[in-house]
């Protein structure tokens, strides 16, 4: 008779010598052991790496695939050279926003959920502008799509008042609504606002609607080439000061990747102080935030994928082992530590930004694993493909081959 609902065998594991299976019971791993165990369901890994599923730090989810009904202006805007055309490009982008409707909303988030089961991302952190142009018509498809997919891919789906707050009348009250409806987190973005003053208003009405609501908060800030701006410590200090320490994101923070020495150190010290987690998504735009500096500074940093074929990304399959990929690259991390940091940036690093417990693959911890087609992680990251198998709240939810027929039989006959 089985004895687990679900073995993982013959698995090769991150930091440990052997092969080992992974038992899992219960929706928990219930052992790690190199003793052989029986399963009613068994996943031969083959010697593939096994390792904790996925989670994407940022990702605008209501509008991915919305690229060819805008064209690339705002997309040209925003990768331009110091990002100084970042405004711009939201304003351009907001056109799409003039025929913004659930139902189309619907199914293309539903297509980009589809490809994170395939790709094994287990959590979202998925945006949803909220604003007087978007009104509710983006949110209410993601809040649907969460709840029927809960326990395969997690959404923490955001209120995100793309437009501002002082400077987009109305869109409070749409945050608000958004809140009452389900939404998970409050976001915000206040580097939008014209002054400083207002922008950091906008961050205290938003913490408090947090506070308030006892939901998280993520902001997009200083997501421009400005080190002026200074919203990421806006949003640190208002965390502390509306009780939300542990409970906050910091998105893109671009512009501190320009920050002197002395000024990263010291925003590194609020941000410690309030337990403020970050996401870079360094694929999407000529700057990013200095991950490896503030890693090393004892804060979280998670990669996102950020967007997939929007006004911002043309690329982007869901696939966080290929954000991995192109973060390494960005980032100058191809030594085998900086490997290991952009895999744990999409792994048990951004499920601790996330406020994710137990993402770890160590008995008690999450039945959420992928099963890789390759025993290296810098194997993995090469490839970048779809995983062998994925686990999610210990169901197998997905599974993936990758093979090549060659015909090249005319080369022999040439050749002899």
């Amino acid at each position: 008779m089985p004895t687990h609902k679900l073995v993982v065998a013959d698995a090769t594991l991150r930091g440990r010598d052997g092969r080992w299976h992974v038992a899992v019971d219960d929706g928990r791993i219930s052992a790690v052991t190199q003793d052989r165990v029986s399963g009613a369901v068994e996943l031969d890994a083959a010697g593939g790496l096994v390792t904790e599923s996925f989670a994407n730090g940022h990702m605008h989810l209501d509008k991915v695939h919305t690229l060819d009904r805008i064209g690339d202006a705002a997309l040209t805007a925003y990768t331009s050279g110091d990002m100084g055309s970042a405004r711009t490009s939201i304003e351009l982008a907001s056109a799409v926003k003039a025929g913004y409707d659930r139902t189309w909303i619907a199914v293309n988030a539903r297509r980009a959920v589809m490809e994170a089961v395939r790709y094994g991302v287990r959590h979202v952190l998925a945006f949803a502008d909220v604003d007087t142009r978007a009104g509710l018509e983006g949110v209410i498809p993601l809040l649907t799509l969460r709840d029927e997919l809960r326990g395969v891919v997690d959404l923490q789906v955001v209120a995100f008042p793309q437009d501002g707050l002082l400077c987009d009348p109305g869109a409070e009250d749409l945050v608000r609504e958004a809140v009452d409806l389900g939404a998970d987190v409050v976001g915000g973005i206040p580097w939008i606002e014209h002054t400083d003053a207002e922008a950091r208003e906008h961050v205290r009405r938003m913490c408090a609607l947090a506070a308030a609501h006892d939901r998280r908060v993520a902001m997009l800030v200083d997501d421009a080439g400005d080190p002026g701006l200074r919203t990421t410590e806006m949003l640190a200090a208002a965390m502390l000061e509306h009780g939300l320490v542990g409970r906050g994101v910091a998105n893109h923070a671009r512009a501190v990747g320009l920050y002197p020495r002395p000024s990263l150190e010291r925003l590194a010290g609020i941000a410690r102080r309030a337990g403020l987690g970050f996401v870079s998504d360094p694929h999407t735009g000529p700057l990013h935030l200095p991950v490896r500096e503030l890693t090393a500074m004892g804060l979280p940093v998670a990669l996102g994928q950020d967007d997939i074929e929007d006004a911002y990304y043309p690329f982007g399959r869901h696939n966080m082992v290929e954000v991995a990929f192109l973060a390494a690259h960005a980032l100058e991390a191809v030594d085998t530590a900086g490997i290991d940091l952009v895999y744990d940036a999409v792994t048990t690093t951004a499920a601790r930004v996330l406020g994710i417990v137990g993402h770890r693959l160590e008995q008690g911890g999450n039945a959420d694993l992928v099963v890789h087609h390759h025993a290296g992680l810098r194997a993995v990251l090469t490839h970048h493909e779809a995983p062998a198998y994925v686990v999610a709240s210990g169901r197998l939810v997905a599974s993936s081959t990758s093979s090549t027929t060659f015909h090249l039989a005319h080369l022999e006959q040439e050749n002899s």
